[in-house]
C-alpha cells in the first residue's frame, strides 16, 4: 500500500468541499471551451493550407496549450486521483502528437493521408469523452457528499462497492472494507449537545479521510457509523492502516469553544470482499466484527471470520 495522506486539513478536506469541485468543473469547462477553439483553427489551417503555429510543432505542445496548462496547473490537485483524469494525460498527449505530424506534413506540401486525420479524430473523441466523463462524476460527487462530514453518502455506496465487488470476482483485484462505529457516541450527545456531536462525527471522518489514499472511500453509513473501502490492498494491509487510524484517533483531542476538551474511539470491523458471497453478506460480515469488537470492549479493530456468522446465527 502507498504511504497514507499527511496533508493538513484544508488540504485534505479540499478533495470533498463541494464548493471546490463545482470550481474544478467551471475551470475545467472554461479548459474544454478554449480546446474546441483550439480544434477549429487546427482543423482551419489544414483545410485551408495556412501555415502552423509553431507552438503546435513543439514537443511539449500539450503542455503549453491553454488546455495544459489547466491540466498541470497545482489547482487540478481536487480531481487528481480520478481515474479519468490520469488517463486524460495521455489521450491529450497523442492527439498533440497526431496534430504535429498533420502539420509537418502540410508544412512539407505532403498529402495528408485519410487514416493519420482519422486517426486525429480518435484521439480527439478519446480525450472529449474522458472529459465529459470526468465532468459528470464531479457532477455527481457534489450531490453525493455529506454536507456534514465530507464523507461520502450512502447514495452512491452500493455502486462503488458493486464496482469493487465485480473487480474482486473477475479477479482483477482485492478490496476490503471497513466498519466504524464512533464508541457510546449518544453520550456525547448528552453530555455536549448535538452540534458538538456533529463537530466530533466531522473530526472523525476527517481524521479517516487525512489517513487514508486518495482512491480509498470513506461512506457515512448512518448517524455515527461509516464504511472505508479499501482496494488494491490485503487485509494484513489494510489491517495495519485501520490500527493507525484508531490508536492515532484515541489520543486525539476535539476542542470546541465553551467546552471541556474530549477525546472519541471507535471500534473497527473489516473484512474482504468475498468473490463468492453477495455485497450484502459482505457488509453483514464487517458489521459483525465491529459488533465483536465493541464485545470485547470497544476501541479496537477486529478481522471477521466465520466463526462471528456461526455464533450470532445461534
Amino acid at each position: 500500500m502507498a504511504e497514507t495522506n499527511q496533508n493538513s486539513d484544508t488540504d485534505d478536506f479540499a478533495r470533498v468541499s463541494p464548493g471546490d469541485i463545482r470550481n474544478a468543473i467551471s475551470v475545467l469547462e472554461q479548459a474544454l471551451f478554449n480546446h474546441v477553439h483550439w480544434t477549429d483553427a487546427l482543423n482551419t489551417t489544414l483545410i485551408c493550407d495556412l501555415q502552423p503555429d509553431a507552438r503546435d510543432l513543439e514537443a511539449d505542445a500539450h503542455r503549453n496549450c491553454r488546455f495544459g496548462q489547466w491540466y498541470y496547473n497545482p489547482g487540478t490537485k481536487v480531481v487528481q486521483s480520478n481515474p479519468n483524469f490520469l488517463e486524460l494525460e495521455k489521450a491529450h498527449q497523442s492527439m498533440h502528437e497526431t496534430a504535429a505530424h498533420l502539420l509537418n506534413l502540410l508544412q512539407s506540401h505532403q498529402t495528408i493521408p485519410m487514416a493519420d486525420y482519422e486517426r486525429f479524430n480518435s484521439d480527439l473523441k478519446e480525450m472529449r469523452l474522458l472529459i465529459e466523463t470526468l465532468k459528470r462524476e464531479l457532477e455527481d460527487e457534489i450531490y453525493n457528499v455529506d454536507a456534514l462530514t465530507g464523507a461520502s453518502s450512502r447514495v452512491g455506496m452500493l455502486t462503488k462497492l458493486r464496482e469493487q465487488h465485480e473487480l474482486v470476482r473477475r479477479k482483477l483485484e482485492s478490496c476490503v472494507i471497513v466498519m466504524m462505529d464512533i464508541d457510546r457516541f449518544k453520550l456525547v450527545n448528552d453530555k455536549y449537545g448535538h452540534l458538538v456531536g456533529d463537530r466530533a462525527l466531522a473530526e472523525f471522518a476527517h481524521h479517516v479521510m487525512r489517513h487514508t489514499r486518495p482512491f480509498d472511500r470513506l461512506f457515512r453509513y448512518g448517524g455515527e457509523e461509516f464504511l472505508l473501502c479499501v482496494p488494491h490492498t490485503d487485509i494484513n494491509t489494510a489491517f495495519n492502516l485501520v490500527e493507525r487510524i484508531r490508536s492515532e484517533l484515541a489520543e486525539k483531542t476535539i476542542e470546541v469553544d465553551g467546552f471541556p476538551p474530549f477525546s472519541i474511539t471507535s471500534s473497527f470491523g473489516m473484512t474482504l470482499l468475498d468473490p463468492d458471497a453477495t455485497l450484502a453478506d459482505c457488509i453483514e460480515r464487517a458489521d459483525q466484527a465491529t459488533y465483536a469488537a465493541k464485545e470485547r470492549g470497544r476501541n479496537m479493530t477486529v478481522v471477521w471470520d466465520p466463526s462471528m456468522e456461526r455464533r450470532l446465527a445461534s
